[in-house]
């Protein structure tokens, strides 16, 4: 089964018109179990900021459709290393902690609308390179329209 690391960008994503028939359709194989969300205690910090209908997505998928991993401490040191080689400055620090929580718990895939700092080829070679530099493996991050099931 897929595990799929999802960042505030998908779930808000389900209320922005340029991205609400992916975000959407993901969810529904979220619902459906055909892949398992991970959600980090970062995400579920930052859509405790969101309007209550972004919030309550999260419940609409069955708990054992989900996964729960945190922001520990071998993930903030491999999101400082990423603001240490210059992937990403250090206001993009949530960001990065995105990529270092997906990479130590070993998902298959992030996915992200965040095309500035995530989902940006340039970026995702970045973080990669550091993640081989410190023995993690490679991180497959894409948008949610790029791993949806095609019926």
């Amino acid at each position: 089964m897929m595990r799929v690391y999802v960042d505030t960008s998908v779930f808000g994503g389900c209320f922005d018109t340029a991205f609400e028939e992916w975000s959407n359709k993901l969810k529904e194989e979220f619902k459906l179990g055909l892949k398992i969300v991970v959600i980090s205690d970062l995400t579920l910090r930052e859509l405790a900021e969101a309007p209550q209908n972004v919030r309550s997505l999260v419940d609409e998928i069955p708990e054992e459709h989900k996964e729960y991993v945190t922001l520990d401490n071998e993930a903030k040191m491999l999101a400082g290393h990423y603001i240490e080689e210059g992937v990403v400055s250090e206001g993009y620090m949530v960001d990065a902690q995105h990529i270092a929580i997906a990479t130590v718990n070993r998902v298959d895939v992030l996915v992200s609308w965040n095309f500035k700092h995530i989902v940006n080829l340039v970026k995702i070679r970045l973080y990669n390179s550091v993640n081989l530099k410190y023995g993690y493996p490679l991180l497959e991050i894409r948008s949610p329209r790029e791993i949806i099931h095609e019926r």
